[in-house]
């Protein structure tokens, strides 16, 4: 009898090769980013640039057509930060219209005790409880263009309006007020009266600062971009290596 063979009419399925595969990643940078290369952090590079972004999440979920920073996003980077030994320094990026007070002061209370060195820059801007998060690091920054809105503490929705609500309210905004001239060199009197003028903002009590008048309030340390921000970052890693330096001989 003789052989009888069978030849499927489906072809085997071709391998996906690296051509392919690389035309799929660009095809995506394109539609997500709109540009072909995407600039990478070196490798052997020591510092971390965290973003603040847009307005800040806290508690309730806002719109999704809002760009918004989770803190349940943030806090576990600052968290994770801490614990890393290859980084050694971090860069955070502000532009951001603000958002929850009690998200932005937990992110600003996290930075400003990590053990090593960050410095913060405000590009566009750092507003209201954004004020807090640029002022958390060792060292910040601000473009010459870049504002800061500073206002008092507002509620919104649903209001009881009883003295107690309005009591929380006032020691709600001494949280913010203790924590920015801590940690900043602007006087309490100073950021108060910014915080409740009355003839800068349209519909609004409140002040917005630009650029050099914030350095000029002590509120920010200098002006500068992203080019002094890295190298001051750089310095302060450098500075913070050698004082461990020194511990370690003593020791």
């Amino acid at each position: 009898m003789p052989d009888i063979t069978y030849q499927s009419s489906e072809q085997p399925e071709r391998e996906p090769n690296k051509q392919d595969a690389g035309k799929d990643s660009l095809v995506n940078k394109i539609q997500q980013l709109g540009q072909t290369n995407v600039p990478q952090m070196p490798s052997d590079s020591k510092i971390h640039c965290l973003t603040i972004v847009g307005q800040i999440e806290g508690h309730v979920q806002l719109p999704p057509q809002n760009k918004t920073t989770k803190y349940e996003h943030v806090i576990p980077q600052i968290v994770a930060i801490e614990q890393n030994p290859n980084i050694e320094g971090l860069l955070v990026i502000l532009n951001t219209v603000g958002g929850d007070v009690e998200a932005g002061l937990a992110i600003s209370e996290m930075l400003a005790s990590l053990s090593k060195p960050t410095v913060s820059l405000v590009l566009g801007g750092g507003h209201s409880i954004g004020v807090p998060i640029a002022v958390s690091c060792d060292y910040s920054f601000i473009a010459e263009t870049a504002t800061m809105t500073i206002h008092p503490v507002r509620l919104t929705g649903l209001v009881i309006g009883v003295p107690q609500t309005f009591e929380y309210l006032d020691k709600m905004q001494d949280r913010v007020i203790n924590f920015v001239t801590k940690n900043s060199g602007i006087p309490e009197e100073k950021f108060k009266e910014l915080m409740l003028s009355k003839g800068n903002l349209t519909r609004d009590i409140g002040t917005n600062v630009v650029g050099s008048d914030a350095v000029a309030y002590g509120l920010i340390d200098q002006v500068g971009g992203v080019g002094e921000a890295i190298k001051k970052l750089n310095e302060l890693v450098e500075a913070n290596q050698d004082h461990k330096g020194e511990g370690k001989m003593l020791q």
